[in-house]
């Protein structure tokens, strides 16, 4: 059996019509700075703020984490950059982990990118000031204050 021309027509435009709102449906972005205090021996913290600038809003952030494996010394890291794949600003809460390794003596760069269980995805530069050293499993939670 055929389906006439006009109704093909008809039927892909009410499908496309019915599918548009979930093309519009993505998630959006923000900014992120984030000041982290890190110290340690074996065993290592690390604590700190920052900010989110997400649809013309300021949200304070508070961090805190944990890190085991070569842990040495301390250090200040501010890192700024964009968090991505949110929805809404309580997206970027949640805990990050990563595995690293580096090394600071009076001041270095740092990059990172990390993804939280909601998929919110950081990718983050800045620099780290202090005597740190570290090969390391850490993890980063991120809370809304």
């Amino acid at each position: 059996m055929k389906m006439p021309s006009v109704l093909r027509a008809a039927l892909a435009a009410l499908v496309l019509f019915a599918l548009a709102p979930l093309a519009s449906a993505r998630a959006d972005e923000g900014f992120v700075t984030l000041t982290i205090y890190k110290a340690g021996w074996i065993i290592g913290g690390s604590g700190g703020s920052g900010v989110l600038r997400f649809r013309g809003r300021t949200y304070p952030l508070s961090t805190g984490g944990l890190d085991y494996g070569l842990v040495f010394g301390g250090s200040k890291t501010v890192l700024r950059g964009r968090v991505s794949n949110i929805w809404r600003a309580s997206d970027v809460a949640g805990v990050y982990g990563a595995a690293g390794a580096g090394l600071a003596i009076g001041r270095g760069a740092r990059a990172i990118v990390l993804t939280n269980q909601k998929g919110a995805v950081l990718e983050l530069t800045g620099h780290q000031v202090g005597l740190m050293a570290n090969a390391d499993l850490s993890g980063l939670a991120i809370t809304m204050r």
